[in-house]
């Protein structure tokens, strides 16, 4: 397991899980949204941030966490094993207004400058849409990789511990 990339809904636990993976196996992290959003929140454009993906997947060994749909043609490839948090939109609407009530007019540690968390109902239709949208597309995906490649989806945060627990034996393994 050299380069994992969790990807999911907003809201679905990415960034806590790449977290817990990275320390886990021992792997640099890297968390898409503090890559991607600058100082107010700011977007680079498609060309920049697509060479700018390039060069963080083609490092030797990552925990990568960070749907951005539109770069997995570039980072699948290069992902030794793919989690997909594929949890129910209810849990990701209600996790996302928990994480905007904890952190509101904060900075949160996983979104670097991008400036202070605050409440947005676009964001939240997004969520709400995202297993009619993203869904199929990401299922599809996955039905392409390679046989080299490992999948591991799971419907449910209960399902994290057995995860961590089986890349756990990874890096003993290592």
């Amino acid at each position: 397991m050299q380069r994992i990339l969790v990807i999911g809904s907003p809201g679905a636990g990415k960034s806590t899980l790449g977290s817990r993976l990275g320390e886990c196996l021992g792997l640099p992290l890297i968390h898409l949204d503090r890559e991607y959003f600058g100082p107010g929140w700011t977007a680079p454009t498609k060309p920049e941030w697509r060479e700018h993906v390039k060069a963080l997947a083609a490092r030797p060994a990552w925990v990568m966490d960070g749907n951005y749909a539109s770069t997995f043609d570039i980072r699948v490839p290069r992902a030794t094993a793919i989690v997909w948090l594929d949890l129910p939109r209810w849990q990701c609407v209600l996790s996302v207004l928990w994480r905007v009530a904890r952190h509101y007019g904060r900075t949160r540690p996983d979104l670097g400058s991008a400036g202070p968390e605050r409440f947005d109902w676009s964001f939240l239709r997004w969520i709400w849409s995202y297993p009619d949208k993203m869904r199929p597309k990401t299922a599809r995906m996955l039905e392409r990789l390679r046989s080299d490649q490992r999948v591991y989806v799971l419907r449910s945060r209960s399902d994290i511990p057995a995860l961590e627990a089986e890349f756990a034996t990874f890096r003993e393994a290592a």
